[in-house]
């Protein structure tokens, strides 16, 4: 088999050439691209090497200047520009940069500041806009929520009746200018303005019914402003993404769309207009709603996940209008099937016209890895089944170029080989492990005893107080710690040496833990580099990159390992850790492992079976590491489904079959351990009140659940009447923003859940795990955390 990878890379911001590399030895030395009908939805903002997020955090911790993280992004945007401009792609976008978030951009850009950051009007300046996403020393931040069904998460925006909108961020003209400054012109990309809104909330003290949409009339004058600006400036083309479109919308919501574009059709006079759709298929109504829009030129649709929208196209396609033919994966790793999209792509041909029809990205390159050519010691046979966010630029082009007639036949060739490759690799398939999951499809795998003998029987083996304290499994990911992991994985430093400095570390959080007095302990994860690629590390059928970063939030990248074959377990993954950290005290230490939804979730998933079923292989895995964890003394196990949420299909009626498969497969990886083993999951950053019901059906012992930043969203599930009997630590305090919580603002919180839960089921915690945060932060939220849960413990004796 000959080795074969894309022709362009993206080298570091402030050094940019642009090379061949890896060839076959046919292919020319240098590309010569005609400018083809291309087009990319958005683009990694991170850099190749995480160059933003250093840039932010040096910010964040007053070492470096607003100039110095100027710099670094003005370096990445025109790096993405000129490669962008170098491969050949027509409609290049800008103003799909941000230093946060994309949602808290466009809040910025309309002026929509909550009252508690003392926004005094003008130009929103980065100590408001960082303030919003992260909180500050006296107020907390904006919620953040998960994007769609993908592991991003954006700030939502807090709206109600009385907010006056302005024009308060030009970042889309800057942009727009700089690029154009560059010599490249590009389309600049709003955040619709029905999306914007069906995507907000009523704020603090708005009735929860308030209609989010009755402010369109009001923010539609800033849109105006914008697009008035853009043109002026030069801008040919207007992108809109309206992804919200694939959802199951009502009526009056896909009036409102109609409304919308009405309104702004007079602006929008001269440009070229168009509105972005993806992430799924679009509903009839919904495609009929989009493509009757006024003064609307083109329609971006995600031919990837949303192959019934083809059914749409086929059906019924306005004369004379542009399609954008998301026919390029934006949300997976996996070389494009060159042929297969060609195909597709000449049926769209006849329909919509050659000079009609442009080839794009399913979505946002957001959702992928940045460049193969920073993974020089990658496995050759899997790298070249591969393709990241540059890659997919370079086939988006190969694609435009065959369509126009210019087929290059040794890339189609190299890639056509690719597929073979991998679909006959021995390393893809494991029989023993297909049958083993097969088998798991005859039972419901349920505990032998209910959650309520369970719960009983755990109490007598743990003797935990009412409102036992725990925190979410990791603590500070310190720089000395990312250092022996470092040198360990460098080999600079030997095995005894590692070993004997993670026993350590183990060592000072349990005690920092017994000093406070929380009740459950966690050996705080410093062995784990990450939730999913420490498990993925050692399970067959993963691979891994070097620096395959893709933002999640704000700073914070996850390294997403690669599944690419049958998965199983050579061997235990956490049994030496957690009993070394047992051994150090006689409270009871919680097992950690994440759960087998969040690890498919959370990783780039093979896109040749069901995912249901490498989600059962995955399950099947991570029990045998349960039961082996019972067996060496650990009695309280958690495993995280923080994802479980996020891979809910986006429509409701394909709810039922994930959350079926989804639910089981949870339920396989503890379907074995006894009555007193306590089983704990915790869940993050989701609305989980519509699948509340999925959540009891998980039959955990104990779920601890976001619920701070959300503004206890949570809770009013439980004010509706759903009754849950197991133990739940709803969290008490946000741990995504550095402000410390007081006892007495911890307490109010508890009480608040006190007055819709169960005294004897309720737990205290944080929202999530604690490896993004300072010692100095983590200390004294926890010392105050614990002094609340006893202060309430006094009252609640004294009451009796």
């Amino acid at each position: 088999m000959r080795f074969f990878t894309h022709p362009l890379s993206l080298r570091p911001a402030s050094s940019i050439t642009f090379s061949i590399f890896n060839n076959p030895p046919s292919a020319p030395s240098v590309f010569v691209l005609r400018i083809m009908a291309s087009h990319i939805v958005g683009y990694p903002r991170m850099g190749p090497k995480r160059e933003l997020k250093f840039a932010l955090e040096s910010f964040w911790d007053g070492k470096s200047s607003a100039g110095d993280l100027l710099a670094v992004s003005a370096d990445l945007r025109a790096s993405i520009w000129k490669q962008m401009s170098h491969a050949g792609i027509k409609y290049i976008p800008s103003n799909t940069f941000s230093y946060y978030d994309q949602v808290l951009d466009t809040t910025a850009m309309l002026g929509a500041v909550p009252p508690r950051y003392d926004w005094t009007g003008g130009e929103i300046d980065f100590s408001t806009y960082f303030s919003m996403a992260r909180g500050n020393a006296s107020v907390p931040a904006m919620e953040m929520t998960k994007w769609f069904d993908t592991n991003y998460h954006f700030i939502v925006p807090e709206l109600g009746p009385d907010v006056k909108f302005s024009y308060a961020s030009h970042k889309a003209l800057n942009e727009y200018k700089e690029a154009k400054a560059l010599g490249i012109d590009t389309v600049p990309v709003l955040v619709g303005p029905v999306t914007y809104l069906l995507l907000s909330k009523p704020a603090k003290g708005v009735e929860k019914t308030f209609s989010l949409l009755s402010l369109l009339d009001k923010i539609l004058p800033v849109y105006k402003e914008v697009i008035s600006e853009l043109k002026s400036a030069g801008a040919s083309w207007i992108q809109f993404d309206e992804p919200t479109l694939v959802m199951d919308l009502e009526s009056h919501q896909l009036e409102a769309f109609t409304k919308a574009y009405a309104e702004l059709e007079s602006s929008l006079s001269g440009l070229n207009v168009l509105v972005e759709t993806y992430f799924a298929d679009l509903p009839e109504a919904a495609y009929k709603t989009l493509t009757s829009l006024s003064g609307v030129s083109g329609y971006g649709f995600d031919l990837v996940r949303g192959t019934k929208s083809l059914d749409l196209i086929k059906g019924f396609f306005p004369s004379g209008k542009y399609l954008f033919a998301g026919v390029v994966d934006g949300r997976n790793i996996w070389a494009n099937d060159l042929s297969s999209s060609l195909a597709i792509l000449q049926s769209l041909e006849s329909i919509v016209g050659k000079d009609k029809l442009v080839v794009s990205t399913s979505c946002s390159l957001l959702h992928t890895a940045v460049d193969l050519v920073n993974e020089p010691k990658f496995d050759k046979e899997i790298k070249s089944w591969l393709a990241f966010a540059a890659q997919k630029i370079v086939e988006v082009n190969a694609l435009a170029k065959a369509l126009a007639g210019e087929k290059d036949e040794v890339f189609f060739s190299a890639n056509a080989e690719a597929q073979a490759s991998r679909k006959s690799s021995p390393r893809v398939n494991n029989e023993v492990v297909q049958k083993a999951a097969a088998a798991l499809k005859g039972s419901d795998h349920r505990r032998a005893s209910n959650v309520t003998a369970r719960l009983d029987a755990q109490l007598k083996k743990l003797n935990l107080p009412i409102l036992p304290t725990t925190t979410i499994g990791s603590f500070p990911q310190t720089p000395e710690l990312r250092r022996v992991r470092r040198e360990y994985k460098a080999k600079k430093i030997s095995e005894e040496e590692y070993i004997s400095s993670i026993k350590e570390e183990i060592r000072k959080v349990v005690e920092l833990q017994e000093e406070l007095d929380i009740d459950v302990l966690v050996h705080g994860e410093p062995e784990r580099n990450d939730m999913v690629e420490y498990f993925g590390e050692q399970l067959s059928g993963f691979a891994f990159t070097a620096n395959g970063w893709v933002q999640s939030y704000g700073s914070r990248c996850v390294k997403p390992p690669i599944i690419y074959g049958d998965v199983s377990r050579p061997n235990p993954m956490t049994v030496f850790w957690s009993t070394a950290a047992q051994s150090f005290t006689k409270r009871p230490m919680k097992g950690m492992l994440t759960g087998p939804v969040t690890i498919l979730n959370w990783s780039f998933v093979r896109n040749d079976q069901p995912r249901f079923e490498t989600c059962y292989q995955i399950a099947l895995a991570i029990k045998d590491e349960v039961e082996d964890l019972e067996k060496a003394g650990i009695t309280v196990i958690q495993i995280d489904e923080a994802a479980l949420r996020e891979g809910l299909p986006l429509r409701k009626s394909e709810h039922a079959f994930y959350l079926d498969w989804a639910v089981h497969s949870f339920r396989i990886t503890n379907s074995g351990v006894q009555d007193a083993t306590q089983i704990h999951t915790h869940m993050c950053y989701s609305n989980f009140n519509d699948i509340i019901h999925s959540i009891i059906n998980m039959d955990a012992d104990v779920i601890t659940i976001e619920n701070s930043r959300s503004d206890e969203k949570l809770l009013s599930v439980f004010r509706e009447g759903v009754k849950y009997g197991a133990g739940i630590g709803p969290g008490v305090y946000d741990i995504h923003s550095p402000r410390i919580p007081s006892k007495d603002e911890i307490a109010e919180r508890i009480n608040k859940m006190l007055a819709v839960l169960e005294t004897n089921i309720l737990w205290v915690n944080p929202d999530c795990g604690l490896k993004t945060r300072k010692y100095a932060e983590v200390k004294p939220a926890l010392e105050n955390m614990v002094a609340a849960a006893k202060h309430l413990r006094a009252e609640l004796a004294s009451a009796k």
